[in-house]
């Protein structure tokens, strides 16, 4: 396949382009050398399709002038002419085909390429996160959902009287564990037992009968 590419790019004749960096590639060049091939036979076609149509008039008008053996020749040369033309649609038809196959080749090339990539960024996530780390996390993401499953059975079931005491006795228990016990600094007063406002006027009644015993005495 090389020597092939190396062919087609030495058909053309000329010189061979300067060296220099390029992104058209060898498959890239033996394709547009042969779409040249094939446009090269296109025009050969058409000069023999006009050449064949003028040998059909000067053999019709040696038929009419009587000259029949010329114009036996030039029919002759017509039906030669024809051939041609049948041995240059197959040699386009193997040219398209070549084509066809070049390109369709740089399209599973691309496939690959892509692939390999793809195939390298997997190994690279594989080194971030091994087999190991994976199971691990699964395990305990199935953890994590059993327990949550053993609560939500819990609080859907319903709980007897001797559960409802027990709980309410150790929220209890929690609630005065948790406040701290204030010391006794002072004395507490007593609480009062007369009614606001009584004490004043036992003290004003107190006040009068002192001023009432020194006008006696």
């Amino acid at each position: 396949m090389g020597a092939f590419f190396a062919r087609l790019r030495g058909g053309g004749g000329g010189s061979e382009p300067p060296a220099g960096p390029s992104r058209v590639s060898e498959q890239d060049r033996a394709i547009l050398q042969l779409k040249r091939q094939r446009d090269e036979l296109n025009k050969y076609q058409k000069r023999i399709n006009t050449q064949i149509e003028r040998e059909k008039g000067v053999a019709k008008k040696l038929i009419q002038d009587g000259k029949k053996d010329r114009a036996k020749l030039l029919l002759k040369k017509k039906r030669y002419l024809e051939g041609l033309l049948d041995k240059t649609d197959t040699q386009i038809d193997n040219l398209m085909q070549m084509v066809e196959t070049l390109e369709y080749t740089q399209i599973e090339m691309k496939v690959v390429e892509g692939l390999k990539q793809g195939n390298e960024c997997l190994q690279e996530m594989h080194k971030i996160m091994s087999l190991e780390d994976v199971e691990k996390i699964m395990d305990e993401t199935q953890d994590a959902i059993a327990y949550q499953q053993e609560i939500d059975e819990l609080l859907g079931q319903n709980l007897t009287g001797e559960d409802e005491e027990a709980i309410a006795a150790e929220l209890e228990n929690i609630l005065t564990a948790d406040i701290p016990e204030v010391p006794v600094t002072a004395e507490i007063p007593e609480v009062p037992t007369h009614e606001p406002g009584a004490l004043e006027e036992e003290e004003t009644e107190k006040e009068k009968k002192k001023e009432q015993a020194l006008e006696v005495a």
